[in-house]
This record gives structure tokens, C-alpha cells and sequence, in this order.
């Protein structure tokens, strides 16, 4: 079950990848063709930031009786863009951000962490079934979500934007900026929302409304921008620094909020506190600082884990 996930989300990263290269081309060739030689390869850190993790006794004491008999816990991950989660060439081992950091918990705690990849739509409601322990894909946490989701927070990211290097399109601090043209977003995210959302904005602005296009895989936005379908991206910001600064032909534009990352567990869970204590264990020994260095993301790092935290306010404009 998991073979044809893996194949088709490691296409898509050589996609990303590729279609940036070739962004100011003409004619890219077919959109699927792998990324130039050693490209994605390089783009990708794999220093071992987590093998010399140690046991935090504390931790792992808050664990339920029956998780730490059982010694493993089932996680669905996402298959998105580095930093956050991509696989390396060989279109088999994931790594990123959510990989260092879950793997580094699992060792805190004494724990395997059995991962399987699933669509970024589907986890969320998957976890309120029981279907796994818990989830990442960097996982913003929003009021919505909190309903039926608790978060144990190991990050701090957010919303931003991207555009072909030849835009107009400067600092996007309020939305109706992006009246009368095209977004391209992942489908099921808190870009998604927010831009729904706030849609009726350029007809109140008597502006003509911003059209949405939104996608499940993972390399489709990109390449809706080479095409010219797209006139910005918006994602992660973390994402789309990574990228733009990977690859030519595009730029990032701006910040526009920040939001709590966290491991995604089922309402209510008991895995919470252990999880919350595992994180800033790993705060508190360096091994949390080296992951952030390895991925180049320092400027995402938190003072402390909490659990569940309000959303961060949204823009006023």
C-alpha cells in the first residue's frame, strides 16, 4: 500500500525541482522529467542529527502503561517538500524536518515509530478514527483544528508566498493584492482556508476576485507557476525559502503569518504530556538546535513544547 504513494511523491519532488530550474524557459520538455543530475541529491541534508539521542526516563514515564509495553507507535506522514518531509533520490527513504524530529522523539521515549505515508487531507480525520497514533505534515495549528485535534508543538512556521522571479508582485501584506489573479495551494490546508476565506474581500474592494487553484500533489502548484496557469504560490514559509533559494527562476516574496507546528494526535490523547516533555528534552540537551541547523530553518525554532496553544492571530488587513 504504501509502494504507489512513494513513487508518485518522489516524482513530484524531482518535478519541483525541475520545473524551477527550467522556470524562465519557453518550453520545459515534459513536466515529469526527472530533476537535473545530482540536483535534488544535493539539495538535501543527511548529517545524522539523531542516533546519539538518549533516553529521557521522565519522558517516557508519562507514556500510557500499554504504549510502553507495546514499544511502538504508528505515525502517517506526508511526503511534501524539504525542509519539511521529501525523499532522496533513491524515491524510498524520507527525510526532513518532521522525519529528524519524530525519529528523535521516538528515541527520547524508547518508542518505534512506524511510518506510513498517507495524503495530507486524509491523516487529520485517520487519527480521529484510530487509525494511526499520530501524524505529521507540518501541521499548523488553527481553532478549527483543535476541535477535534491535539497538537504537541516542535515548530514555528506559517503562511507565505512565492512568484516567478520576472513577477510584478512585491510584499503581500494584505490579500486583496492578489485580486484578479490566480493561487496556486495544497488542497486541505490552512492556505486553502485562508484563502477561501477571505475571497469576498476583492469584491468588497470592488476588485475582480482572486481565482484559487488548489491541488493534491505535491509538485502541481509549482509547476502551475512555471506554466504561467498561476501567478503566486502560496505554502509554507520554511518551504518556499528552501525552494526559491534552490532554485531559479522564482523568488519569495514575504511572510505573511506565522502558525504553531505540531505533531498531530487524536482529541483527547494521553500521548500528549510525553511528547511535550520529549521535545523540550531534546530543547534542553542541543539535539533540538542541531536539527533546526541541519535543515536551515533557526528562524522557526520555539522557547518551549506546548500542547494545543491558541491560534496565532491572523493579519488585521
Amino acid at each position: 500500500m504504501r509502494t504507489r504513494p512513494r513513487i508518485r511523491t518522489a516524482a513530484a519532488f524531482a518535478l519541483i525541482t525541475a520545473a524551477a530550474l527550467t522556470l524562465t524557459a519557453c518550453s520545459g520538455g515534459d513536466p515529469a522529467e526527472p530533476a537535473p543530475a545530482g540536483a535534488a541529491k544535493d539539495a538535501l541534508p543527511t548529517e545524522d542529527v539523531v542516533s546519539g539521542v538518549r533516553a529521557n526516563e521522565a519522558a517516557a514515564k508519562l507514556l500510557p502503561a500499554d504504549v510502553r509495553k507495546r514499544g511502538t507507535l504508528s505515525l502517517a506522514a506526508t511526503v511534501g517538500t524539504p525542509p519539511s518531509s521529501a525523499y532522496l533520490p533513491d524515491g524510498k527513504t524520507l527525510v526532513g524536518l518532521d522525519v529528524d524530529f519524530a525519529n528523535a522523539v521516538g528515541k527520547a521515549l524508547g518508542l518505534e515509530i512506524t511510518r506510513e505515508v498517507a495524503g495530507f487531507e486524509a491523516i487529520l480525520p485517520a487519527l480521529g478514527s484510530d487509525k494511526y497514533d499520530l501524524g505529521t505534515g507540518n501541521f499548523g495549528v488553527t481553532e478549527e483544528r483543535r476541535k477535534t485535534i491535539d497538537f504537541v508543538t516542535y515548530v514555528n512556521d506559517g503562511q507565505g508566498f512565492a512568484a516567478r522571479a520576472d513577477s510584478s508582485l512585491g510584499e503581500v501584506t494584505d490579500l486583496t493584492q492578489l485580486c484578479g489573479l490566480t493561487v496556486a495551494t495544497g488542497a486541505g490546508t490552512t492556505f486553502e482556508r485562508t484563502l477561501e476565506k477571505n475571497k469576498e474581500r476583492c469584491a468588497q474592494a470592488g476588485k475582480k476576485p482572486y481565482e484559487v487553484s488548489v491541488f493534491n500533489d505535491v509538485g502541481a502548484p509549482w509547476l502551475a507557476l512555471r506554466q504561467g496557469r498561476a501567478d503566486v504560490l502560496m505554502s509554507t514559509i520554511n518551504g518556499i525559502r528552501y525552494a526559491t533559494a534552490k532554485q531559479p527562476g522564482t523568488k519569495f516574496l514575504n511572510e505573511y503569518r506565522r502558525l504553531d507546528v505540531g505533531f498531530a494526535f487524536k482529541k483527547g490523547t494521553p500521548l500528549a504530556p510525553a511528547f511535550q516533555a520529549a521535545v523540550n528534552g531534546l530543547k534542553a540537551d542541543g539535539t533540538y538546535d542541531r536539527i533546526l541547523k541541519k535543515w536551515g530553518v533557526a528562524d522557526s525554532g520555539i522557547e518551549e513544547s506546548r500542547i494545543s496553544p491558541p491560534e496565532i492571530p491572523a493579519p488585521t488587513k
